[in-house]
């Protein structure tokens, strides 16, 4: 898969058949279109996304974006895994919005893309002020000789597939459905940093994960989980929230691999296949956390079996 970052500097040598979005998640209804692409794509034309590095709520209303199910990071490995030939990752910025929807149709996607075929949401609205839909897309497509169509969201259990659907479902903790519109399991990432040490003092030892500005995190609560750090799985009990009994406010993602004993700081862990166990609460003694911490190991393992 090529990357391009700079549109204004790349040259098309071959036809595109290209869809357009956020594409956060890379959900099955984002996955449903890229067959589409594939199934109509013609002998030497490339399969492209044009996507965003940043999600373009932060540019039009920062402070206020959506949390993100997939990193860009993520996102990217994503894409590349469905296969597509060319993605083009570029910044939502004052050029982008400003954009007239007309030479963004006929300058950008019909002459330097060579845009052959274009797949996009129904409600998709692009350009200046937004002026930009499907309506006008499909007369510049129609007039250049290219095709243009405007596909419906995809349904599953009566519902349209949508990244907003699929956080709420997370923000429940219905991971189970989430999971099975996402295509793939949700999936925290983040590196080891150091802690204050609280969970060796117990006797359950943890890594601390810096995860990503923006990312989703599920719900303060304990969790059991599937761990992935260098290549193998390990069950995990994981702990999310402000530690209340060591009266702390900043919340964070701890991660206690069972049947593992290694110093990881700086590497890399990912958690997945979540089920929860219990809400975060507060404990008169480390006594009686640390029963709490071992009940949830146990839970973890019957988990597992």
């Amino acid at each position: 898969m090529v990357i391009v970052r700079n549109i204004a500097a790349h040259s098309a040598d071959v036809d595109l058949v290209l869809t357009i979005g956020v594409f956060d998640g890379v959900h099955i209804g984002h996955r449903a279109v890229l067959r589409e692409l594939f199934a109509r794509r013609k002998p030497g034309a490339a399969v492209g996304v044009l996507t965003f590095d940043h999600h373009p709520q932060e540019f039009l209303h920062p402070g206020h974006a959506p949390w993100l199910l997939t990193t860009a990071e993520e996102k990217i490995n994503l894409l590349d895994a469905c296969g597509i030939d060319v993605l083009f990752l570029i910044p939502f910025d004052e050029h982008v919005q400003s954009m007239p929807a007309e030479i963004f149709l006929r300058d950008v996607l019909l002459s330097r893309l060579r845009t052959k075929l274009l797949v996009v949401g129904e409600n998709w609205r692009f350009g200046r002020n937004r002026t930009g839909d499907c309506a006008l897309a499909r007369r510049e497509f129609e007039t250049a000789g290219s095709v243009f169509e405007a596909a419906p969201l995809l349904e599953e259990d009566g519902e349209k597939v949508s990244s907003s659907r699929i956080r709420g479902l997370i923000e429940q903790r219905r991971f189970d459905v989430a999971d099975r519109l996402l295509g793939s399991p949700f999936t925290l990432r983040g590196s080891v940093r150091l802690g204050d040490g609280q969970g060796h003092v117990l006797g359950f030892p943890t890594v601390n994960l810096n995860i990503s500005y923006g990312k989703l995190v599920p719900p303060a609560g304990v969790y059991a989980a599937t761990a992935h750090h260098e290549g193998s799985d390990y069950r995990a009990a994981v702990s999310i929230g402000d530690k209340p009994t060591f009266g702390g406010s900043e919340s964070v993602v701890e991660v206690h691999l069972l049947d593992f004993d290694r110093s990881i700081y700086g590497d890399c862990v990912a958690i997945r296949d979540w089920r929860f166990l219990r809400e975060q609460r507060w404990f008169a003694t480390k006594v009686e956390l640390a029963e709490a911490i071992r009940a949830d190991v146990k839970a973890v393992r019957g988990s597992h079996s």
